[in-house]
């Protein structure tokens, strides 16, 4: 199954004894937490996995109206926004900032060296500056890190490769100016030239230049592959439309693509990420340091085919990949 691909490094396991119970553990009943959740896209329901972070809060024993206050935040996909909303509920005392991607991790680290700060998912937390080890954060920051290897780069081609017959060149589509995004373009190169594919970079700065990068990309390539960054999350539904209008196959990194009509992603699983959040903010609420909790990594993805986007581009999944399939829509 694709789903237990892995990743090395520090695995899901590598936490348990970190998130521990403490030997001074808080009481929720006898304490109000105030917990702030910024997110760099779109408010509910537009934030996949969400749910579960407040879900399991709840179970750990955090219940809002009771023990538990919120002050929420939406940046829309406007990525300036978010230095002024994290200082914002910085401004609230808050007692831990909850956010994910790479921009609204840098932002959050600016406003504030003292709140803890758990990132539901980031690029990669030690290339961008963020902390200086995966095992031994320090400072205020910690969560879980979506550093993608050349491993898991060669996935995405190999689906392609499979799903398009012949395929020799694929475009990437990806704003060049995020961190996340440098690191993953290097590391699809060397997988790309074992597999004898070429890599064509289309850049996408603003939302304005979509429309052109994806029909510059059918014109250039037979396949394409979009990269995650707060840009192309924000605007996935007009990505997924203009690859379908285009005939465009293509592949997605996060699996939020495929409720807009995507094709095919390979990706972490977002619910288990956000659980995972939950149980950091829960430690971290009964006295644990975020630098003492060790960045995880994903260890399971999930690949989810779309069945009616690969009948209107002409296509078929080939049996190989329909019995590695997590989801199939149908």
């Amino acid at each position: 199954m694709l789903g237990a691909g892995r990743i090395s490094s520090i695995g899901f396991f590598c936490i348990a004894a970190a998130l521990a119970p403490c030997a001074h553990a808080v009481d929720p009943a006898q304490k109000v937490a105030r917990v702030a959740f910024i997110d760099p896209f779109s408010s509910p329901p537009a934030v996949p996995g969400a749910p579960a972070f407040w879900e399991h809060l709840q179970e750990l024993g955090w219940v809002q109206g009771q023990n538990l206050v919120t002050e929420k935040r939406w940046a829309e996909g406007q990525i300036d926004r978010l230095p002024a909303l994290m200082s914002d509920v910085v401004s609230h005392h808050v007692d831990v900032i909850v956010t994910r991607s790479t921009p609204a991790a840098m932002a959050a680290k600016n406003a504030t060296i003292t709140i803890p700060i758990v990132v539901a998912s980031m690029g990669d937390p030690i290339g961008t500056g963020l902390v200086t080890s995966l095992a031994h954060p320090g400072g205020n920051l910690t969560g879980l890190s979506l550093e993608q290897t050349a491993d898991l780069s060669g996935k995405w081609l190999e689906l392609l490769q499979e799903v398009v017959p012949q395929l020799a060149t694929v475009a990437v589509i990806s704003n060049p100016e995020s961190a996340y995004v440098k690191k993953v373009a290097k590391d699809l190169e060397s997988p790309a030239l074992a597999r004898g594919v070429k890599l064509r970079f289309m850049n996408v700065r603003q939302p304005a230049a979509l429309t052109s990068a994806v029909r510059q990309a059918r014109r250039q390539a037979q396949a394409a592959l979009v990269l995650a960054d707060p840009l192309t999350v924000a605007h996935r539904r007009e990505i997924t439309r203009l690859a379908a209008a285009n005939r465009l196959p293509t592949i997605y990194v996060v699996l939020e693509f495929m409720d807009s009509g995507g094709l095919m992603a390979y990706g972490a699983d977002p619910t288990t990420l956000w659980r995972r959040a939950a149980e950091y903010v829960d430690k971290i609420l009964r006295g644990a340091r975020p630098a003492d909790l060790p960045i995880e990594q994903p260890t399971q993805f999930k690949l989810i085919v779309n069945l009616k986007a690969a009948k209107a581009l002409g296509l078929t999944f080939p049996e190989s990949i329909l019995l590695r399939a997590d989801e199939v829509i149908r």
